[in-house]
């Protein structure tokens, strides 16, 4: 197949228009194309006034060699690379011994889904509860203000995607495309088509419900198993070399082959790998408020008259500025007609993220605006960034009132150093509640500077995007993983032979997309490190 990149249509285009172009690009009459699919389809705002879609598409005709010689110096006709995904290992028949996934987020479910299909029949350990029951657990807490330590926004099956709208797009590498293998499976399990093709795919938090569930049916039938509110206590290493798990029950589960999927919010279990020996180091992350919007202030921004038009839905957007003390600010997990949630996974401390519906149709828009900082900033040992990460979750915990409601403050009041009292425009999205006050000290002295600076650099990107009655609600402090588990090229510990961090919370991925493709990437490297021992244990 021909692939075609960068065709271009009008906004209002019928929807022969595609073909046409396809027609007119390649010098083809209509009986020459047997067939086109839309690879991916994005837009281009640059020009309000004139807003395109933009197009690339996967073309089968009979005239394929013809046409790669026609346009060998036209970098728009290409070849269609092979994206099919294909095993590099199955299980030995004789094989016995059965690999440990530890986590059931993004990462887990499919290092666990890979190793089912390759016949290793894994087992996955989730201390929280299965999606359906871990949903009426979050929904209690926001409603209620009843934490359940183990089954929050956090924890449980699905991982913390399932409660931040369901992004799948990514900026990493991804050359073996493990990309298109992660939004088949989605796709396979419920998912709605599009996601292999628009710009900027998001499942909705509410249809990940199910789509999880159907992608635990299939490691199931697949051999795996699933153990739900088991968590994790300890890891037997011997000389170096992982043994098996310890289960909070006490009960002993003996493996060669341990995938660490825990996510960013996983303390105990870093301190209990640190007090083990395995190799950790301090690595950067950001912190920062949620703010909201109109989303249709932002919708004109972007789109201008054409805010609204169903083929572009709600609009985002992704800003970043550098300050004059060195710090950068950015816009991180932008959800567009969505709600700030409450995140918190630890009693006593409060933390926010973002999460849109399908449908991503309430009135604001929320995003994170967030300062990065460095192991320079908490030198204090590796796991020096958690205990930086709860002191300001306790400190924001106190603001909010000690009862899980956020402290907020409007824009205007902030930039002008003086503490909110009252709500303007925008209504806060966050429940249990938002409590009005100060934010000046619930971050760094230097967080605070940094963010003052960039929110009016940000009003001359997104006009109004400093406008008074906008809303911050603190505070975000995970927006990764503040440690990193190095491991080696075979996606092993450094110093432990058969432990295989992956994902966020190693400090390997940074969304629901690329964390699937780490777990693929370390499911791999599993089948392969059997395999190629030969072992029948």
């Amino acid at each position: 197949m021909l692939r075609l990149n960068e065709i271009k249509l009008p906004l209002d285009h019928p929807a022969s228009a595609l073909q046409g172009a396809i027609l007119q690009k390649l010098c083809l009459s209509e009986g020459d194309l047997s067939q086109y699919t839309i690879f991916k389809r994005s837009y281009d705002a640059r020009k309000k006034h004139k807003i395109l879609l933009v197009y690339i598409v996967d073309v089968e005709t009979s005239k394929e060699k013809a046409l790669l010689k026609q346009f060998k110096k036209d970098p728009h006709v290409v070849p269609t690379p092979d994206m099919a995904y294909r095993q590099v290992a199955q299980a030995p028949e004789k094989h016995r011994g059965r690999p440990i996934v530890i986590g059931t987020g993004p990462c887990g479910m499919f290092a666990g889904l890979l190793l089912a299909q390759m016949g290793f029949r894994p087992i996955l350990l989730e201390r929280g509860k299965s999606v359906r029951e871990r949903s009426v657990d979050t929904f209690g807490f926001w409603l209620k203000k009843r934490l359940n330590p183990e089954s929050n926004a956090q924890f449980g099956e699905g991982g913390a995607g399932t409660f931040s709208d369901g992004k799948l797009y990514s900026q990493v590498r991804d050359r073996k495309h493990y990309g298109r293998k992660v939004l088949t499976e989605l796709v396979n399990a419920g998912a709605a088509p599009e996601i292999l093709y628009i710009n900027k795919p998001h499942i909705g938090t509410y249809r990940l419900v199910k789509i999880v569930q159907k992608l635990r049916a299939t490691i199931e039938s697949l051999g795996g198993e699933i153990r739900f509110q088991t968590r994790v206590a300890d890891i037997d290493i011997a000389q170096g070399q992982v043994r098996g798990v310890i289960l909070e029950n006490g009960d002993y589960l003996a493996s060669n082959q341990v995938v660490l999927a825990v996510g960013h919010s996983a303390r105990d279990t870093f301190q209990m790998l640190y007090n083990r020996g395995v190799y950790i180091e301090a690595k950067p992350f950001s912190i920062g408020f949620r703010i909201e919007h109109p989303q249709s202030l932002i919708d004109h921004c972007r789109f201008g008259e054409q805010a609204g038009h169903e083929r572009l839905g709600s609009a985002d957007y992704k800003l970043v500025h550098h300050c004059e003390n060195g710090r950068s600010v950015y816009s991180f997990c932008m959800c567009p007609g969505g709600k700030v949630v409450a995140a918190a996974s630890e009693p006593g401390r409060l933390v926010t993220n973002g999460m849109s519906e399908y449908a991503r149709d309430e009135s604001n828009a929320n995003s994170a605006i967030v300062v990065g900082i460095t192991p320079e900033d908490y030198p204090d040992g590796p796991l020096a960034g958690i205990d930086l990460q709860r002191s300001l979750e306790e400190r924001a915990f106190e603001l909010g009132g000690g009862t899980y409601e956020a402290p907020g403050q409007l824009v205007g009041d902030f930039l002008a150093g003086r503490p909110s009292t009252e709500f303007g425009a925008v209504l806060p999205s966050y429940k249990p509640g938002v409590k009005l006050g100060d934010l000046e000290g619930s971050l760094p002295e230097f967080a605070i500077a940094s963010l003052k600076e960039a929110i009016p650099a940000f009003d001359k990107k997104i006009r109004g995007f400093a406008m008074d009655d906008a809303v911050l609600t603190g505070i975000e402090t995970r927006t990764s993983s503040p440690i990193r588990i190095k491991r080696n090229a075979q996606y092993q510990s450094l110093n432990t032979v058969g432990l295989y961090p992956a994902g966020e919370g190693a400090g390997y991925a940074g969304g629901i997309l690329s964390a699937g493709i780490d777990g693929i990437k370390v499911a791999e490297a599993v089948a392969l490190s059997i395999v190629g021992a030969g072992t029948s244990d």
